[in-house]
């Protein structure tokens, strides 16, 4: 049964489109990862979806009923819709349990304590509820701004790129503790990236968008085995380009290399990654430079190697 249901969504400023048509269907709890470069109107498209933006066209629902635009409503915004940011936005001289505590001001006393402890206690924050901001780490920071968006309870929580300032280690651990949680509260949950590998960590639906557009979407196997563009395809890999065969690649994992064969080049440079060799060779035909994985690390740079690929893993692919 759709919870959050997006219809017809678009947004433009004068001649520039930002976002088009978008239309989109969630059940309660769903996750859903949007991957788009910058300035493909994944932001655009959350502050909308909160009411926080004017649209052009079309409409938010939740469960059935209208989320209304700040030229609606005179406070904009939703408790059951809360957007979390890639820059925190806390309040600098308060205290973590003070900026977690905000959102409950006019909240029982009792129930305010209550919350905040708890979510205090599931984000690992106690031992510092009473630091300021700028006393946390950036991954702290980020913790903080989750517990405060989380602390009225929403029923859908709309992740802009909160993770972009964290270092790896940080990042992994805290989509990681950020996922169980949520999963727990049956959350619903859009997170839009310009990472590949974040949005995976959270879940395995995807939805591609570029220029404002929907190019593609579905679960990752469906998306790495079958894009529609090249653009969907290098996200989950380089591609190489078939010489004298239009719009032909292949990838780096499906390429084999052979003592002999057809299609020959060198190797000119070399990368040591954590399960094979990441090679560049340069073809002999055409110049062309392929990259190529060496899961046994057989070769050297200024080696001449022999190149082979199935058939089944040619993609035929569009701009």
């Amino acid at each position: 049964m759709t919870f959050l249901s997006i219809r017809h969504l678009s947004k433009s400023y004068d001649s520039h489109v930002a976002l088009h048509d978008f239309s989109l269907e969630l059940a309660r709890g769903e996750f859903l990862s949007i991957v788009g470069e910058s300035g493909s109107g994944k932001s655009t498209l959350l502050r909308m979806i909160a009411g926080l933006m004017t649209q052009s066209g079309g409409e938010v629902l939740l469960e059935e009923k209208l989320i209304e635009n700040p030229s609606q409503k005179l406070l904009p915004g939703y408790d059951e819709i809360k957007l979390i940011h890639q820059d925190y936005q806390l309040f600098p001289n308060s205290t973590v349990e003070e900026n977690i505590s905000r959102p409950l001001l006019q909240y029982d006393a009792k129930y305010r304590a209550q919350r905040v402890n708890r979510l205090m206690s599931q984000l690992g924050l106690e031992s510092y509820k009473d630091r300021l901001p700028r006393q946390l780490s950036g991954g702290q920071q980020q913790k903080v701004a989750i517990a405060q968006a989380l602390a009225v309870e929403p029923e859908v929580l709309l992740l802009d790129e909160p993770f972009s300032h964290l270092d790896a280690i940080q990042k992994r651990k805290l989509i990681f503790e950020l996922k169980e949680l949520l999963k727990e509260m049956g959350t619903t949950v859009i997170f839009v990236t310009h990472d590949l590998d974040d949005a995976l960590r959270l879940t395995d639906s995807l939805l591609i968008l570029q220029k404002g557009k929907v190019v593609q979407k579905g679960n990752s196997k469906v998306l790495c085995e079958h894009p529609k563009s090249r653009y969907v395809a290098r996200l989950f890999s380089p591609i190489n380009q078939i010489p004298d065969r239009f719009n032909s690649y292949v990838r780096p994992s499906d390429v084999r290399l052979r003592t002999r064969g057809e299609l020959i080049g060198h190797v000119v440079d070399l990368r040591y990654l954590v399960h094979y060799n990441s090679l560049l060779i340069r073809l002999r035909d055409g110049g062309h430079i392929w990259e190529v994985d060496d899961s046994m690390r057989r070769y050297q740079v200024g080696d001449r190697v022999y190149l082979h690929f199935d058939e089944e893993k040619v993609l035929v692919l569009k701009s």
